[in-house]
């Protein structure tokens, strides 16, 4: 923890760094606190639950404009980096749930996987996913011991059970349990639909998925719905989505509004605006966009994100918006050259960042004002460093803490033309 004196012991050593591996804290940070998690030490999924939630939030914000400032080589103390904005209770904030179920010298495990590796390690209550699904896992456990359910065997590709998955709408308290299996056969499983439906209020479907595959990919292509409905509605804002298992939808809704809110400020739009939505996904900053701008195009390599676009902008009555299936980098210059030019940009690239081609074609068609959400600081800095090059100007960078007690941090830039810029536009 910043401000501490510890005894480390160098296990590797790169040109410019230098990783360690800790052996004693000397002298204690105030910031330091106990873990609420009993196995957080071995788990994956939290990095962070040692450091008081408030040294968390300042940890993200300084991370940001390390990144800035060290990869992008901007100047930080000429832009506004406000403070992280974080949760009232940054516990039990994710919506959906994949747990990995495997068997290991005939014990079935379930839980999720120690960092860097496929070893289960076992839980019975995770203090950052939804209440539901602790007890919802639990009675799962309950039933494979009790009809002795196999687990699944990666390395022989056996067993029954794979992955469960849990998602929980937190506006309307739908709940949906997806369990992935290794081939159609799926025993006992009216004594578990019972169980469920009868112990947890809210479940609105239960969901058979069948991956036969040797791969890392937790959902396969069939799917059987064992009861109910096969997908939940959920609202971010006024809007309505209708989600599946293989849908995308933002893990944590409460900061997900915040930052799609960062977003739209940011755009500064008045209804007369045409804007670009660069890796839109399913359309949800889209349609945020779309209540004050003239005309959104959103663009996504995925054909099936694209289809749900569509049918979440149709479900909400969303008429200005228009959903193209391609690489943005692509769609976009043509879009330019039919002759629709945007006064607003927004890219909301995967942790790799932008493909440069997209960044100068977004410079070419030199809008008023990009938007750049980010969930990588390292890919943010070395795009925004890409794009001041082509005339832009960082003003404001909000981070939002999507992802409480993990060491994750997304981020929103607000950059402008700068006044009496050139780009240069000869790639």
């Amino acid at each position: 923890v910043k401000g501490e004196k510890a005894k480390i012991k160098i296990v590797k050593v790169n040109k410019n760094f230098a990783f360690g591996k800790l052996l004693k804290v000397i002298e204690k940070s105030d910031k330091r606190c106990e873990p609420i998690c009993s196995i957080y030490k071995s788990c994956g999924g939290c990095q962070l639950q040692h450091i008081s939630y408030s040294e968390q939030l300042e940890f993200k914000k300084h991370k940001v404009i390390d990144c800035l400032e060290r990869i992008g080589k901007i100047d930080t103390s000429s832009i506004i980096v406000h403070d992280t904005i974080g949760m009232e209770n940054p516990y039990y904030y994710r919506n959906k749930v994949q747990l990995p179920v495997g068997e290991v010298n005939g014990k079935v495990k379930i839980g999720f996987y120690r960092e860097r590796s496929h070893e289960i390690i076992e839980v019975d209550k995770c203090f950052i996913q939804d209440k539901a699904a602790n007890e919802i896992m639990l009675i799962i456990k309950k039933w494979i011991e009790e009809f002795n359910i196999t687990g699944y065997n990666e390395a022989l590709g056996k067993g029954t059970l794979r992955h469960i998955m849990i998602r929980k709408a937190f506006k309307t308290g739908d709940i949906m349990l997806a369990l992935v299996t290794n081939d159609k056969n799926l025993p006992h499983k009216e004594e578990l639909i019972h169980s469920i439906t009868t112990e947890i209020k809210g479940v609105k479907g239960i969901i058979q998925n069948i991956n036969d595959k040797k791969t890392n990919v937790v959902l396969g292509k069939k799917e059987i719905i064992l009861w109910g409905k096969g997908t939940i509605q959920d609202y971010i804002g006024g809007f309505k989505f209708n989600i599946s298992p293989k849908s995308f939808f933002q893990v944590n809704p409460v900061q997900t509004e915040k930052l799609y809110g960062t977003a739209l400020k940011y755009a500064g739009l008045t209804g007369k605006e045409v804007v670009f939505d660069a890796y839109c996904g399913t359309g949800t900053i889209s349609l945020f966009l779309s209540q004050n701008a003239k005309k959104v195009y959103g663009v996504e390599i995925i054909p099936e994100a694209i289809e749900n676009a569509k049918i979440n902008a149709e479900q909400n009555g969303v008429e200005n918006a228009e959903f193209i299936v391609g690489k943005a980098e692509e769609e976009i210059p043509k879009l330019i050259e039919k002759g629709v030019k945007p006064e607003v940009v927004v890219v909301d690239p995967p942790r790799k960042g932008c493909e440069k081609s997209l960044l100068y074609s977004i410079a070419k068609a030199s809008p008023r004002t990009i938007v750049y959400v980010s969930c990588d600081p390292a890919t943010l800095a070395r795009d925004l460093s890409v794009l001041q090059g082509e005339g832009y100007k960082v003003l404001e960078v909000q981070p939002v803490d999507m992802f409480p007690e993990t060491h994750h941090v997304e981020t929103v830039v607000l950059m402008s033309k700068a006044a009496g810029s050139a780009a240069i536009f000869n790639r």
